[in-house]
């Protein structure tokens, strides 16, 4: 099968890369830290205390 003008494997290695890529970036990223809040900031329900437990932050 004729490969164009890349080698073999290129892009199965190019796809490998963005996943890594990815991957790198979201690990990066920091956590949420801190105490969640007790109230909801959109509509001011409060928010419930295993679901504050579960995501901090």
């Amino acid at each position: 099968m004729a490969g164009g003008w890349s080698r073999d494997g290129a892009v199965n290695e190019q796809i490998e890369a963005s996943i890594s890529d990815e991957l790198a970036r979201l690990k990066a990223r920091r956590a949420p830290m801190g105490e969640s809040l007790t109230h909801c900031a959109d509509c001011e329900d409060p928010i419930p205390e295993k679901r504050r437990l579960a995501i901090p932050g």
